[in-house]
């Protein structure tokens, strides 16, 4: 399996071998202008050779399959509801798929609700705002009202 290495803020990324842990920073903005995720083999002075992928996103996404409801609302009007399921999740947003079709844009918000798999099942109910939108995936990210709660935070570090 392939390793997820982000792009820090510095503009390197620090890949680590899964033989013997070496880590090395590299310096990426030598790689030009590239579409992300670019996958690419590591061979570490070890020997070892591995997969690694580089992403750019700032923020580490936690995979997921959380069914949940959402409202969509437009120009503060409810429009419509609906099933979704949370594909990912982050400190900043989340992806979801939504079961049926709806007619979404960026800038529109949504009201969601799911139970993370915790031990708790740990209700989350966050306002967010579509950032894009590809067939029934939507991008979202938190509304800057939202904080994350300490069910949130605790989940995306285990």
């Amino acid at each position: 399996m392939a390793e997820t290495v982000y792009i820090t803020s510095s503009n390197t990324a620090v890949f680590r071998c899964p033989q013997c842990q070496r880590a090395k920073t590299v310096d990426v903005s030598t790689f030009g202008d590239f579409k992300a995720p670019l996958r690419f083999k590591l061979t570490c002075s070890c020997g070892h050779v591995a997969s690694a992928v580089l992403e750019k996103r700032k923020r580490y996404r936690k995979g997921a399959h959380l069914p949940g409801t959402y409202v969509h609302y437009v120009n503060g009007k409810p429009l419509g509801k609906g099933a979704m399921t949370v594909k990912d999740l982050s400190t900043t947003g989340m992806k979801i798929v939504l079961s049926g079709n709806s007619t979404m844009a960026p800038g529109d918000l949504l009201k969601i609700e799911f139970r993370l798999d915790d031990a708790q099942r740990s209700l989350v109910q966050k306002k967010v705002i579509v950032r894009n939108v590809s067939d029934n995936f939507i991008g979202t990210e938190f509304a800057i009202t939202e904080a994350i709660d300490k069910a949130l935070g605790f989940y995306l570090r285990s």
